[in-house]
């Protein structure tokens, strides 16, 4: 089966049209739907309801397409490979990253990387965790970044840093105005928080019972923009990572109010799709992170391929990926 007519079928079910995606492929709407018919004889399977206006896709449609993506996205990192050899590295990558990871580690990460490579367009795609991993694991995007990381049959990760938690608070709030607090002091106060769903939010309520505060938590979201927005509006206080807030804090329209005995940390991790390899931009981009060389090596004894995680001494760390 042609790549095009693969492209084909993965444009019609993001635009839910024949002719929308047509038009994308300058090709007529009669041609895409000859070229749609043609896919599923040859499957013996129907891909598109037509039935439904806009078109959906069918149980074998849906599991063709995440397939499909995975064997373009592959496709690509071979020509990018190709491309790079000599160091012309080229072509297109793509990062999938919770919201305030992206937001407060990409923009700066991006600009690092293409000052060295320009010819790389270099893209971001937020989602929360479980959206993460599982456009990771489909191969829509070269890996991901996200908190509390954990390896899965398909996902393997590496540690990339502890992101310190921070009280903060509105400039208006009443602990703006003090140097440093107890965990005691919050007894009871009315708060802003995670969703109680987030791992990160279970994590601060362990921290709170282990100290015995209790705290009355009013709104609750499942991401740290828009926590900082409600703490801003609402004249509120809460606990979110370091680097969401550094530049509410740098303005002065947040406050840090230091507590020695909130001693967390987020662990932020970098998820790759197992058994899988990286594009050699993907792997620069990823290095540049890590601040380390990114490496897939070839299988070991066990037959068992490694990630190989190297700094100038050496090895740093190593865990198996199962073929």
């Amino acid at each position: 089966m042609q790549l095009r007519t693969l492209e084909l079928f993965c444009t019609i079910a993001e635009q839910r049209s024949f002719s929308k995606a047509a038009a994308v492929h300058d090709m007529t709407q009669s041609a895409a739907s000859q070229a749609m018919q043609q896919l599923e004889d040859s499957l013996g399977v129907s891909l598109i309801d037509r039935s439904k206006r806009p078109l959906v896709l069918t149980t074998e449609g849906e599991a063709y397409l995440r397939g499909v993506r995975g064997v373009l996205k592959s496709y690509e990192r071979i020509e990018e490979e190709v491309r790079g050899i000599g160091n012309r590295l080229s072509g297109q990558i793509t990062i999938a990253s919770i919201v305030s990871v992206g937001l407060s580690y990409m923009p700066a990460a991006t600009e690092a990387f293409q000052r060295l490579q320009p010819q790389v367009d270099v893209r971001s795609q937020f989602g929360p965790v479980d959206r993460v991993v599982e456009m990771v694991a489909e191969g829509e995007v070269d890996f991901g970044l996200v908190s509390f990381p954990k390896n899965t049959k398909s996902i393997q990760c590496i540690d990339w840093q502890r992101e310190p938690m921070r009280l903060v608070c509105s400039a208006d709030h009443p602990l703006a105005s003090q140097n440093e607090v107890s965990l005691n002091q919050l007894r009871g106060m009315e708060m802003i928080g995670f969703d109680r769903r987030l791992t990160l939010r279970q994590e601060i309520d362990r921290t709170m019972a282990a100290a015995g505060v209790d705290v009355d938590v009013r709104m609750e979201f499942d991401n740290a923009d828009s926590m900082i927005r409600a703490i801003q509006a609402n004249r509120g206080i809460g606990i979110v990572p370091e680097a969401a807030v550094r530049r509410e804090t740098a303005t002065g329209s947040l406050r840090v109010v230091a507590c020695r005995e909130l001693r967390m940390t987020r662990p932020l991790g970098i998820i790759f799709r197992r058994p899988g390899r990286l594009s050699q931009a993907a792997s620069e981009f990823a290095s540049l992170l890590l601040g380390k060389s990114v490496n897939f090596e070839t299988k070991n004894r066990s037959g068992n391929r490694k990630l190989m995680v190297e700094t100038n001494t050496g090895i740093s760390q190593s865990s198996p990926i199962h073929a």
